[in-house]
C-alpha cells in the first residue's frame, strides 16, 4: 500500500493553489526564457513587451498611433524591429523588392483574412498568390490609367460642382478634410455607378463614412488576433455581432449592391467601370456577379477614402508652406496664360505640370494613406534580413511611414515638406523606387490610377480658383491610424481668384 500513499500524497499536493501558482508561474518564466533568448527573433531588437504579446500590437493599433510609433521605433532600434512574438518590422530597403517584388513567394499574413472573411473574390486581402493573379488578371484592364481616360468628363463634372460648393462659401470657414472626402465618393459613384450620389449638392455623407472608418478601426486591431475573429464568426448566430469590420462584409456591401441594381435596371451610356466588368463577365462566366460586386464594394470602401487622405495631405501641406503654395499658383498661372489649362484641368495637362508633380509626389511621400506595416509570411526555407535569419512562418513587412523618410534616398530634411528635391532627375529614380504608397509588384493598389486621375484634376483647379488659408496657422491635423491614416482638423478660408 505504500505506492498508493506516496502517489495519493503526490496527488494531493497537486491539487493545493500553491502548487497550480507554482506551475503557472514557472509556465510564465518559461515562455518569457524563450521569447526573449531562445526564440528566431530573440536577438532583433524592439520594445520589450512586443517579444512577448500580440497586445503591443493591439494597444497601438486602438490607439491609432502606429504610423508614428514605428518611426520612432526605427529611429530607436534600426532596420529590424520586433513589433510581436513572430513579427518584425523592417526598413531596409531592400526589402520592399524582396518581400513585395514580382516573383515573391511572400504571402499575405492571417491579418487580412479578417478583412476578406468569406468572400471569395477579395483583390486586398486574397491571400493565395495564384488565385490572386488569376482575380487581378480578369479586372486590371478596367482600372487602366488608358480606360479611365474615358471617364475624365465625369470627374469633370464632379469638380464643377465641388468648385461651385466652395464659391457658395466663401469668406466661411469650410472643413476641407470632409469636402474632398464627399467630393471623392461622388467621383466614385459617377466612374462605378455613372450617378454622383449627391453628397456634395447636401453637403453631407449618408453616414457611410462612419461605417467605412468603423470597419477601418475593427479590422485593424481584431486583424492583430485573426483567431479571436474567427471565434466571433463562429459564435455570431449565438451572441449577435459586436465587430463593426463585419459591415464590409454587410452594411456597405449591401450599399454597393442596391447600386450595382439600380445601375442595372437603368442602364447608361457612360462607359463606367461597372460596364467594363459586364464585359469581363459576358467573356468570362467564372467572373460571377458576386466578384462584380466585391469590386464595386472596394470602389466604395477604399476608393473615397485613400483619395481624401491624400487630397487633404496636398493641401495641408501648400497651406503650411505658403511659399510652395505661391509656386504652385505661379505654375498654374503660366500655363493658363499660355492657354495649356482647361477648367477643370484636363489629366495630359497636369502630367505637363513639373511643380504640381513634384507637390503630389511630395505630400504622398510625406504622408502616404497606410500608415501600418503591410505583413507578409516568411516562406518555406526561411530568408535573412540584415544577417538575422528568420525562418518560415516569421511575419515580416514593411511601413510606407518609415521607408518614405530614409534619409539615404529622400535627404537629411525628411520631415520637410519640399517638392523641389522631385525636380533633381538624378536623385527622381531612387526615391520613385522606393515610394510605397501605393504598395509594390503584383499588390501594387490596383485604384492607384483613379485616385491620381482626381488629384491631378483637382489640385491645380481648386488653386487655380481660390487663394486658399488655414483659419488658424497654427493649427495641427488630428492624426488617426486604422490601417489608413486619416486626418480630422482640415479648416480653411477661401477667397476667388477668377471666375469659371
Amino acid at each position: 500500500m505504500a505506492p498508493l500513499n506516496v502517489n495519493s500524497a503526490i496527488l494531493g499536493s497537486l491539487l493545493r493553489p500553491d502548487a497550480w501558482l507554482l506551475i503557472g508561474v514557472l509556465a510564465v518564466v518559461g515562455y518569457v526564457v524563450y521569447e526573449r533568448f531562445l526564440s528566431p527573433c530573440a536577438g532583433i531588437p524592439g520594445p520589450f513587451f512586443a517579444s512577448l504579446s500580440r497586445w503591443w500590437m493591439i494597444k497601438h493599433t486602438l490607439e491609432g498611433d502606429m504610423h508614428r510609433v514605428m518611426i520612432q521605433q526605427h529611429e530607436k532600434y534600426g532596420s529590424l524591429v520586433r513589433t510581436g512574438p513572430n513579427e518584425l518590422s523592417i526598413s531596409d530597403l531592400s526589402a520592399i523588392r524582396k518581400i513585395y517584388g514580382p516573383g515573391s513567394k511572400f504571402r499575405k499574413s492571417d491579418w487580412y483574412s479578417v478583412w476578406q472573411g468569406h468572400r471569395k473574390f477579395d483583390l486586398f486581402a486574397e491571400r493565395n498568390e495564384s488565385i490572386h493573379g488569376a482575380q487581378r488578371k480578369l479586372v486590371a484592364r478596367a482600372y487602366a490609367m488608358e480606360t479611365l481616360k474615358d471617364l475624365e468628363e465625369y470627374v469633370n463634372n464632379a469638380t464643377r460642382v465641388f468648385i461651385q460648393r466652395m464659391d457658395e462659401m466663401q469668406d466661411q470657414v469650410v472643413d476641407m478634410g470632409k469636402w474632398v472626402q464627399l467630393y471623392a465618393f461622388d467621383v466614385i459613384g459617377e466612374i462605378t455607378f455613372s450617378k454622383r450620389f449627391g453628397f456634395m449638392d447636401v453637403g453631407e455623407d449618408d453616414g457611410t463614412f462612419g461605417a467605412i472608418e468603423g470597419i477601418l478601426g475593427s479590422a485593424s486591431w481584431i486583424g492583430q488576433v485573426p483567431w479571436l475573429f474567427w471565434l466571433h464568426d463562429y459564435l455570431q448566430p449565438v451572441i449577435g455581432n459586436h465587430l463593426k469590420v463585419n459591415a464590409r462584409h454587410g452594411g456597405v456591401r449591401n450599399f454597393a449592391a442596391r447600386e450595382v441594381a439600380a445601375r442595372k435596371d437603368r442602364g447608361s451610356d457612360h462607359n463606367d467601370i461597372l460596364s467594363k466588368l459586364f464585359a469581363v463577365q459576358k467573356d468570362k462566366p467564372e467572373f460571377e456577379d458576386t466578384s462584380v460586386l466585391s469590386m464595386a464594394t472596394s470602389n466604395v470602401a477604399a476608393g473615397s477614402d485613400t483619395t481624401a487622405i491624400s487630397l487633404r495631405a496636398m493641401v495641408w501641406y501648400l497651406l503650411k508652406y505658403p511659399e510652395c503654395k505661391q509656386k504652385l499658383v505661379e505654375e498654374i498661372d503660366e500655363r493658363r496664360r499660355q492657354g495649356k489649362l482647361s477648367d477643370p484641368v484636363q489629366l495630359e495637362e497636369a502630367d505637363q505640370m513639373p511643380y504640381l508633380q513634384a507637390v503630389m509626389w511630395e505630400a504622398l511621400r510625406l504622408h502616404p494613406a497606410v500608415g501600418m506595416s503591410l505583413p507578409r509570411v516568411v516562406p518555406v526555407g526561411g530568408t535573412e534580413f540584415d544577417g538575422h535569419y528568420l525562418p518560415a512562418g516569421t511575419i515580416v513587412g514593411v511601413n510606407p511611414w518609415v521607408v518614405q523618410r530614409n534619409k539615404e534616398v529622400y535627404g537629411e530634411d525628411v520631415e520637410t515638406f519640399r517638392p523641389e528635391r522631385w525636380l533633381n532627375k538624378e536623385d527622381k529614380g531612387d526615391m520613385q523606387r522606393y515610394f510605397f504608397a501605393f504598395g509594390a509588384g503584383a499588390r501594387l493598389c490596383i485604384g492607384k490610377n483613379i485616385s491620381w486621375l482626381e488629384m491631378s484634376k483637382l489640385i491645380p483647379t481648386l488653386f487655380m480658383h481660390f487663394d486658399i488659408t488655414l483659419e488658424d496657422s497654427d493649427a495641427e491635423l488630428k492624426e488617426t491610424c486604422w490601417w489608413f491614416v486619416i486626418q480630422k482638423g482640415l479648416n480653411v478660408k477661401l477667397n476667388r481668384r477668377i471666375r469659371a
